[in-house]
């Protein structure tokens, strides 16, 4: 489906009843938005592994301007700033209250940065594997010259100068940087059901990621939020996700021992429960 929104068409599918049957009425379920990771990737990565949490929740997933299934434009638009409006755009057309926001790695960047403009528009926040500033670049690069190989190092030099030439290429460097991304190496045969897009992530990490920074906004958060991270991961390092459960009034804090930055492949039941626990107790 497609909501024709601002100056974009954004892509979005929904998982799950929002009314469904309870003894003698219907109980309507708390609706999620799940907010994709990359930029450059599209939200086909969170399939199948939440659509666990539709029995609880209507999940409404959806894919960024510029990537995935929604249209092409203007790259110079492919911002973070965007992508929080987009987000309050596509609510509002969906004729939605409040919300809860789950969103991993760059999509937990957009569900902090939304967190702080709308808080009255949520009602849960879930940021995993994510950061609240631009220091996790040079973290991050450092990690990689400790763990990574010669083939892994040379070509995330792509990635630093935001400079990928093709989506083969980019499909190239997750292909080999899969080892760091998660500890137990899974098989990534759905790799391919993702549509890249080299001009989303080349806006971010060659321009705005470079002075991202929404710690100091954090503060306004004022809906139950969890923070998770991976132990082992090394492009979102759990020191930044223990800085932002410190930073929002209240966050709690979990980190998955066994995962790396892909905690969704590396213990997929275990995150589940954790999300689905939040949502109930709160």
């Amino acid at each position: 489906m497609f909501a024709k929104i601002r100056d974009t068409q954004i892509y979005f599918d929904i998982e799950g009843a929002g009314l469904v049957p309870d003894g003698d009425r219907m109980r309507e379920k708390p609706i999620a938005f799940l907010i994709h990771g990359g930029p450059g990737a599209d939200h086909s990565s969170y399939k199948p592994t939440f659509s666990a949490l539709s029995d609880q929740l209507q999940l409404v997933y959806f894919d960024h301007r510029g990537q995935g299934r929604s249209a092409r434009g203007d790259k110079s638009t492919y911002t973070l700033d965007q992508n929080v409006e987009d987000m309050e755009a596509l609510r509002q057309y969906l004729g939605l209250e409040k919300i809860a926001a789950i969103g991993g790695s760059y999509g937990g960047m957009v569900a902090l940065t939304y967190a702080t403009r709308y808080p009255q528009n949520l009602s849960h926040l879930i940021a995993i594997a994510t950061v609240p500033d631009f220091r996790f670049l040079k973290r991050a690069q450092a990690i990689l010259n400790e763990r990574g190989t010669p083939e892994q190092i040379a070509i995330s030099q792509y990635l630093w100068n935001g400079n990928f030439e093709t989506e083969e290429q980019l499909a190239d460097y997750f292909r080999i940087m899969q080892p760091l991304y998660s500890v137990n190496h899974p098989v990534t045969e759905g790799r391919s059901r993702t549509i890249l897009s080299i001009d989303a992530i080349n806006m971010a990490f060659g321009g705005f990621l470079r002075s991202y920074n929404v710690l100091d906004q954090l503060h306004k958060i004022t809906v139950p939020t969890l923070v998770i991270g991976g132990r082992h991961d090394w492009i979102c390092q759990p020191e930044f996700s223990e800085e932002i459960a410190n930073a929002i009034p209240n966050a709690e804090l979990k980190i998955f021992e066994n995962s790396g930055h892909l905690i969704r492949l590396d213990e997929p039941q275990a995150l589940l429960s954790a999300v689905s626990e939040f949502i109930a107790k709160k």
